[in-house]
């Protein structure tokens, strides 16, 4: 019987990396629309936490912690999660001499090759490989965190927010442009319509004056700072003649068309919010409620690599066990209990009642401080007055 696979099969991207990052570096709303997407599912941070049953769960989640710390963690997911939005793919090396001691982001152009990802007969990646500044080498799967994002028909590959803006589209023997190329072509000739039907053609007519004076004419008017041409003739039995617009010409549907579809592909609400006259409050919470469950599933599908390509080998080489230390990434920032000055003199009063010390004196005016008195005398030198 026959493999479902070729035996080994290598793929490159659809659109590639290259064309992906200069769109990104180089238009406005396609920038946005990734920004976006990546402030909102990495922008607020993250901590971490771990199973609180667990005998190590100290130990764990000070190693995953300190990791993170050293390696900026948070920086590293602010620039992977804009590649993976506009890319759909992010390639990050494990530096491992004998165990995981750093990470470093790789370029996705370096991916771009037809080469570049070899898999067996049934789908697993056998080593990618890198191209980039003149460099070539090879990477075993083990060393590579690949965060494939919306992968399609099993590719090798994921789907960026950019590629389907990139992509032209084949069917029946025709081929319609990337609505990224017809919105650069509608923003290529609108200067060349400004610049044209702002300052239409003129005819200067002077008859009956002599040559000499002609050409003084014709000096002074084309030094004149207006757009459009000027003619000076020395006849008077011309027409005088401007172009303008057709006013019956109706484009406006067609540029709307384009533009709606672009934004589609964009899947955020946000140059819409900021572009289109008589957006509602009600609208905007609208879209911004839909382009809310595509931030959460963004954070789902970072959060599950990360615990599993990181923070599980991190436990594993410490000894511990990564399942039972179940460590996990959390969005956001922690959450402290709202401690009041009622709180903490009941918390004193009890203290004093019972002869338990939860909470010493010293500790009570800290706290105080925190809260706002203000108590600049320390404890120590009243202490020691009283004795005297």
């Amino acid at each position: 019987m026959l493999p479902a696979w070729p035996v080994t099969s290598s793929e490159s991207p659809v659109v590639s990396f290259s064309d992906i990052i200069t769109v990104y570096q180089r238009d406005p709303a396609c920038k946005a629309f990734v920004d976006f997407l990546a402030d909102q599912a990495v922008g607020m941070g993250f901590f971490t936490k771990v199973n609180p049953n667990y005998t190590e769960a100290r130990e764990a989640k000070q190693a995953v912690d300190d990791f993170c710390e050293a390696v900026n963690l948070d920086g590293l997911l602010q620039v992977g999660a804009r590649e993976i939005v506009a890319c759909g793919n992010s390639f990050w090396l494990k530096v491992e001499p004998e165990r995981l001691e750093s990470l470093k982001i790789l370029p996705v152009t370096a991916f771009d090759d037809a080469k570049s990802v070899i898999r067996d007969q049934y789908g697993e990646v056998e080593r990618y490989n890198y191209s980039f500044g003149g460099v070539k080498t090879v990477f075993p799967p083990k060393k590579i965190i690949h965060f494939r994002w919306n992968p399609v028909n099993f590719g090798a590959f994921g789907v960026g927010l950019l590629q389907v803006l990139l992509q032209e589209l084949s069917f029946n023997g025709e081929t319609r442009q990337s609505f990224l190329e017809m919105k650069a072509r509608l923003e290529r000739v609108m200067p060349e319509i400004f610049e044209k039907y702002a300052g239409p053609d003129e005819l200067w007519l002077f008859p009956g004056v002599s040559a000499e004076k002609l050409a003084e004419y014709q000096r002074l008017i084309r030094a004149k700072p207006k757009a459009g041409a000027r003619f000076v003739y020395d006849r008077g039995d011309a027409d005088v003649k401007t172009v303008a617009v057709d006013p019956r010409a109706r484009y406006e549907a067609y540029i709307d068309h384009v533009l709606n579809q672009f934004y589609l592909g964009g899947q955020t609400p946000l140059p819409k919010l900021f572009t289109t006259p008589g957006f509602t409050e009600a609208s905007a919470r609208a879209a911004l409620d839909m382009a809310e469950r595509k931030v959460m599933a963004l954070q789902r599908f970072i959060k599950r690599v990360v615990e599993r390509e990181i923070f599980a080998p991190l436990v594993g080489q410490m000894g511990l066990d990564p399942k039972k230390a179940d460590c996990r990434l959390v969005w956001g920032l922690p959450e402290h209990p709202k401690v009041g000055v009622g709180d903490v003199v009941r918390l004193a009063e009890v203290s004093a009642q019972f002869g338990v010390r939860y909470v010493s004196a010293e500790e009570v005016r800290r706290m105080l401080v925190k809260l706002g008195f203000d108590l600049s005398e320390p404890l120590s030198s009243q202490s020691s007055a009283a004795e005297e």
